[in-house]
């Protein structure tokens, strides 16, 4: 049903919802036990909204159901078992021991995973008083948004302590890993599955800073620069970027080419993806699209930091519409419905 590093769209959703519906309650409730909190809400919204559907839509996803079935094959039903066995044999259980919680490091974080499942304030409720550096290793296991809304209910001091951190944080030893889930799966309810991430870096701090608006953006980065200004301007540079625009969707797209001047679009674009001017043509009328088009190709050569320039002025009003809640990124799941 979830298949990873693919996105999401309504025509899978919708897919997945027929195909779960046709299974029955028993059958359903098992495949939802194996997906993630995002997944089953967004499955269960969809499901709720349909009320019909033709019997040739139905044929055609269960047809598509069973051709992907049918091409993928089960080699291993225990794969951290079959890869313990392995190197047991192969190395002898002393070496073999070394390399095996290295290789499964972050397959056992039930006790962390469980926190996707609760709303943020219950979760900074549960870590405010924890060392900073501790909260820093957990939020880097959760989705940036979580991370950043659980992050908005600390205070000021504490949210730039943990964030320098997660910038900062490179890797958590096995060992320390497990004794922080056992903690927590002492408090909650443990999960089923886990998803590998990398832990930590400069990347996963500016995602979550991405999440937060500008006013708490500006108070981390400012903190983080008085620490280490290196620091800072990296964190600066990964954060939202022209080529995120591909992570509005198109009613996104729409409001941000409301409030942009089409000189201004031109130039900006003369720096853009062929995919990225693609979504933007898409989303003008026939006559405004074929007109940039033209722009576009007589414009003569343009100094890159006057691309710059306009791109970061465009991003100006992404963020200004970000904060006034008339666009949002796109949250970033990796999980697709057939």
């Amino acid at each position: 049903m979830a298949k990873e590093n693919t996105s999401f769209d309504d025509n899978g959703l919708e897919e997945a919802a027929i195909l779960l519906m046709s299974l029955g309650e028993e059958e359903a409730a098992e495949v939802f036990k194996h997906l993630q909190p995002k997944e089953v809400q967004r499955l269960g919204e969809t499901i709720a909204k349909m009320k019909a559907v033709s019997r040739e839509r139905f044929t055609g996803v269960l047809d598509k159901f069973i051709a992907m079935a049918e091409s993928e094959s089960m080699l291993v039903a225990d794969t951290d078992e079959y890869v313990k066995s392995v190197l047991r044999k192969a190395l002898g259980n002393d070496k073999a021991n070394l390399l095996i919680d290295r290789i499964l490091q972050g397959s056992d974080v039930s006790g962390i995973e469980s926190l996707k499942w609760m709303d943020a304030q219950s979760v900074a409720e549960l870590l405010r008083n924890e060392h900073p550096q501790i909260v820093a290793a957990i939020v880097v296991h959760l989705e940036s948004d979580q991370a950043a809304d659980i992050l908005k209910q600390f205070t000021e001091r504490q949210r730039n302590e943990v964030m320098i951190r997660v910038a900062t944080l490179d890797g958590i030893q096995p060992a320390a890993l497990k004794d922080l889930n056992e903690v927590l799966s002492k408090v909650l309810a443990g999960g089923e599955r886990s998803r590998k991430a990398s832990l930590g870096g400069i990347k996963p701090a500016a995602d979550i800073l991405n999440m937060m608006g500008s006013a708490i953006e500006t108070s981390v980065i400012d903190y983080v620069r008085e620490a280490d200004a290196d620091l800072a301007q990296k964190i600066t540079d990964s954060m939202f970027t022209f080529d995120d625009l591909d992570k509005l969707d198109d009613k996104g797209i729409q409001a941000l080419l409301k409030e942009v001047q089409t000189e201004s679009l031109v130039i900006a674009l003369k720096g853009a993806t062929p995919e990225m001017r693609e979504k933007v043509f898409k989303n003008m009328s026939s006559r405004a699209a074929e007109t940039l088009r033209e722009d576009l190709e007589s414009r003569g050569p343009v100094r890159l930091s006057e691309v710059e320039e306009q791109q970061k002025e465009m991003l100006k009003v992404v963020r200004r519409l970000m904060d006034e809640g008339t666009i949002q990124l796109s949250s970033g799941g990796d999980d697709q419905f057939v």
